[in-house]
């Protein structure tokens, strides 16, 4: 594994976290860890692989940024989408085989609602 962790700043706590537990969930990170500033998501039992914390001021990167969180399946990738798109996010791009990025490239794109674009992409493997 090359990254250790990775945080993103959010405006609304409380409404990245919902749109996160939702998101995350069907590809199977939980929340490890909250407070009143953060909240840190994970595999089960373990540690944080990726937080959110609380700023004052919020400055997403542009069309070069994104993060790819990992799936390990079609079923999860989709569900990533849709329940994405329930809590806030908007379609980035769809759910299904990307063939500009390979021929058997499983992906969602959604933009979160502070304006980051992330993915779910199927594991190599899965």
């Amino acid at each position: 594994m090359m990254l250790h962790h990775l945080s993103f700043a959010v405006a609304d706590l409380a409404r990245s976290a919902a749109f996160y537990d939702a998101a995350l969930k069907p590809l199977g990170y939980v929340r490890v860890w909250d407070d009143d500033e953060a909240v840190g998501y994970g595999y089960p039992g373990g540690g944080d692989k990726f937080a959110i914390k609380q700023r004052d001021s919020v400055d997403v990167p542009g069309e070069g940024f994104h993060v790819a969180f990992a799936g390990l399946s079609r079923e999860a990738i989709d569900a990533f989408h849709a329940a994405a798109l329930v809590h806030g996010g908007a379609d980035n791009g769809g759910t299904g085989i990307h063939p500009e990025y390979g021929d058997d490239y499983y992906a969602a794109f959604v933009i979160d609602p502070d304006g980051y674009r992330i993915e779910a992409a199927l594991q190599r493997g899965a």
